[in-house]
């Protein structure tokens, strides 16, 4: 019977990683939900079904390979934002940097309203500033979307999601001098990590293109040589506990501005982008907890309500003076709704530093696993309301 545990436990991911990808494509040509929405819902089952099979050891390699999988959606994500964009039209940064303050405003208001502690509601808050780019991306690619909501809405995760890493790290480092009076510890978890990381990700992104030129013929190979430097760009960081969301963003948007070409058909880095999503999905759905999202269902799902009415009505309220309809504007806000996956690998990240706080925030589970099943679904709906889908080509 121990050997059969044993045996179990040795095939519970590759197992699940096996189903939820069936899941995925079955349910998603049935019914046309978003693949993402299935992975995680399968992925939080099985979390809470097999969890007691994995040792620690494989845990930690799955977060490196999760880590993987985060880092080549985050690098697309810099690579497709436009800088001469936001020079062009401030008003989207102003959109971002007006949403993002104001979502961190309401969380905070209504976390402390039902007596969560300052720390607590703080860094809840911050995490809720972020929209998820592995939501917002993957959808995007799913359904070939292209036109003003897409791209205000990818531009607007970029920079919430910047945001969202500089204000969480600066409540982590403030969390952790209050506890153990080391400000060396507190500022390895914040700004200095930061600074290290971004610098990272901008030298890859000057030194990967450049060795491309000087390679004949290397348009060709130009993803996977983009896809190897992004797995080594967030092993390092995975190794010096940096920030691998920096360091990959920093690298699209520098590898872009060095106009090295990733074609459309590029996108997702093919088979290994796909897996990896999987896994991706399957395993930050994996850390939630029945027990803790039932118990913070109520409070949950009213902060969820709120953080997504502030968005919608910021992009709304600034949508006229940065160039769109107000209805296109109050769609890019619906768009921002994913934020299960970057929370919960910025949680997860800073476990690496000793620092749990995922059982101090008791309604994350319940908003983690709403918007992870709901996000991508509203993603996927307002870009089929703004018309900027194509239906032939999903895929």
């Amino acid at each position: 019977m121990t050997d059969l545990i044993s045996y179990v436990g040795q095939l519970a991911w590759p197992l699940a990683l096996v189903l939820s990808w069936m899941a995925g494509e079955l349910l998603f040509r049935w019914t046309g939900l978003p693949r993402i929405s299935i992975y995680g819902l399968a992925g939080f089952l099985f979390g809470n079904l097999a969890n007691n099979f994995l040792a620690p050891t494989d845990s930690n390699a799955f977060l490196l390979l999760a880590n993987l999988g985060f880092g080549l959606i985050l690098f697309e994500l810099g690579y497709r934002i436009n800088l001469n964009w936001l020079r062009a039209n401030p008003w989207i940064l102003v959109t971002a940097l007006a949403e993002s303050i104001l979502t961190f405003a309401a969380v905070y208001a209504v976390g402390r309203q039902f007596d969560m502690p300052v720390l607590a509601a703080s860094l809840l808050a911050s995490l809720a500033m972020a929209s998820s780019p592995a939501g917002v991306l993957r959808v995007f690619n799913e359904q070939h979307a292209g036109g003003q909501v897409t791209e205000r809405a990818l531009h607007l995760t970029a920079l919430n999601c910047v945001l969202a890493v500089f204000v969480y790290n600066v409540v982590v480092g403030i969390g952790l001098f209050q506890t153990s009076g080391n400000l060396g510890h507190a500022a390895g978890a914040s700004l200095l990590v930061l600074v290290a990381s971004a610098l990272l990700g901008v030298a890859f992104g000057v030194l990967v293109p450049r060795w491309l030129r000087s390679r004949a013929g290397a348009g060709s190979d130009a993803t996977m040589a983009f896809a190897l430097a992004v797995l080594l760009l967030v092993a390092v960081t995975h190794v010096l506990t940096l920030s691998p969301v920096l360091a990959a963003l920093s690298f699209g948007l520098v590898a872009r501005h060095r106009r090295s070409a990733l074609g459309i058909a590029q996108r997702n880095f093919g088979p290994l982008g796909d897996l990896l999503t999987v896994l991706l999905f399957v395993f930050a759905a994996s850390t939630l907890n029945w027990t803790s999202a039932w118990n913070g269902l109520g409070l949950g799902l009213l902060l969820v309500i709120v953080r997504l009415a502030v968005k919608i009505g910021v992009c709304a309220a600034f949508a006229r003076v940065s160039g769109i309809s107000v209805r296109k504007g109050a769609l890019a806000g619906v768009a921002l709704a994913p934020m299960t996956v970057f929370a919960i690998m910025l949680i997860e990240q800073t476990r690496r530093l000793g620092v749990d706080l995922f059982d101090s925030l008791a309604p994350l589970a319940a908003i983690a696993l709403l918007l992870q099943l709901f996000g991508p679904l509203l993603t996927q709906r307002a870009v089929r309301a703004a018309a900027e889908y194509s239906p032939g080509k999903e895929s």
